[in-house]
């Protein structure tokens, strides 16, 4: 079984609010083993809504609507579920009567427009709402299953689970299961880990797919199987290979941080972290490990000329697109260790010029340089992802 989602409302198109019920539904999908190969917005507009509909009818078994089942002028996804099915409206006496109920139970005023929502397409099963006061529906047709659900998250949670999985359930024989394992990198670059795995990328079950991230990039391994248990074995045997390949970038899985798993492996080996880092306030790299973990010594651009002048250059004649910032990480690495007396120390200056990144321990260091950076840009925030990881594969090799 293959689904897609409409998403209906122009207050989505225009960004005021951030469509959470996709990610939502396709993770509950993918549990019971429905894929989704589309996700569909559309705005406020009955021809629209309709041909979105019909649509997704044309490409997809079950199609799911959100949002758009309110009692106001703009609420058209009834009539457009009708039209695309090329169904009546019919007004339903016991989901008025629910919704009298509900404004009752809530000790509001029910207002005649809510008499609206009490229509639905000719012969569709009704889906009883506990949370709110749009009833919901399943129009079933030859083309397929039209589901009707509402926009309000809080409301379409709870439908899902108690009405529509079981549902859908039923349709596929309380069979399939699709799951997935992010295994995490850092330290390497997107292109550098297809490199090593292109091979696997071709498989079709289970698959495995890339997503870059700032200073990251994480393996998605993904699983058809009629069990749980079959879709693990199918995940561990991918990785297997992958970890054979990639496995000394890989620093956790699903949803670990790289910073928390860092942290960790520091308070294992009962090691001691300093950083000095420059860039604006809201990419703080010290926010991103506890007070405890770290001696933070921020470096603003203001500080620039200092940092220049430690390295015995004249900083008030010095041309910052002539600086190597490796070699000036580098110094302000070893500055800080012999100042703070960490056993793990992080250095990284980022200007308009370029970046420079030193990882260091007292019995190893790690430095890059790149001809990008800019301190107001997310370069600060990914030279930190990039500072993090290369300090966290030194810190692994010490005994």
């Amino acid at each position: 079984m293959n689904a897609e989602i409409v998403t209906i409302g122009t207050e989505l198109l225009l960004g005021e609010i951030v469509d959470t019920n996709s990610a939502y539904i396709t993770r509950q999908l993918r549990d019971i083993g429905v894929n989704i190969y589309y996700l569909t917005t559309v705005g406020d507009n009955l021809e629209r809504i309709a041909n979105a509909i019909r649509v997704a009818l044309s490409r997809a078994d079950v199609v799911i609507t959100t949002g758009g089942l309110g009692p106001t002028v703009d609420d058209m996804t009834r009539q457009g579920v009708a039209n695309a099915t090329h169904r009546e409206l019919e007004f339903r006496p016991e989901l008025f009567q629910q919704i009298r109920e509900r404004f009752s139970q809530l000790g509001a005023v029910m207002s005649e427009n809510n008499r609206v929502q009490a229509y639905i397409p000719t012969g569709s099963i009704p889906v009883l709402n506990r949370q709110g006061t749009a009833p919901c529906f399943i129009v079933e047709t030859e083309e397929g299953t039209v589901i009707s659900l509402p926009g309000v998250p809080r409301e379409m949670k709870d439908i899902l689970h108690a009405t529509i999985i079981p549902y859908l359930r039923d349709r596929t024989g309380g069979k399939g299961i699709i799951k997935a394992k992010v295994l995490r990198t850092a330290g390497i670059g997107e292109s550098q880990v297809d490199a090593r795995i292109a091979d696997l990328e071709t498989w079709t079950n289970p698959t495995v797919g890339l997503a870059a991230h700032t200073g990251q990039t994480d393996i998605r391994v993904t699983a058809r199987a009629d069990s749980g248990a079959e879709a693990d074995e199918l995940i561990a045997k991918a990785e297997v290979i992958i970890r054979e390949r990639v496995g000394e970038f890989i620093f956790g899985v699903d949803q670990e941080a790289l910073e928390d798993v860092f942290v960790k492996l520091l308070r294992e080996k009962k090691l001691k972290l300093a950083v000095s880092y420059n860039g604006p306030e809201d990419s703080s790299f010290a926010g991103r490990f506890g007070p405890d973990d770290v001696i933070a010594a921020r470096v603003s651009d203001a500080d620039l000329g200092a940092l220049l002048a430690r390295l015995g250059r004249p900083a008030d004649h010095v041309d910052p697109g002539a600086v190597d910032y490796a070699e000036l990480s580098r110094a302000e690495a070893r500055r800080l260790m012999e100042a703070s007396g960490a056993d793990v120390v992080i250095a990284y200056v980022t200007h308009d010029p370029g970046t420079g990144i030193t990882a260091m321990t007292h019995s190893d260091e790690s430095t890059r340089r790149y001809r990008f950076g800019g301190a107001s840009t997310e370069a600060p925030y990914w030279a930190g992802s990039w500072a993090i990881s290369m300090a966290w594969r030194l810190v692994k090799q010490i005994g």
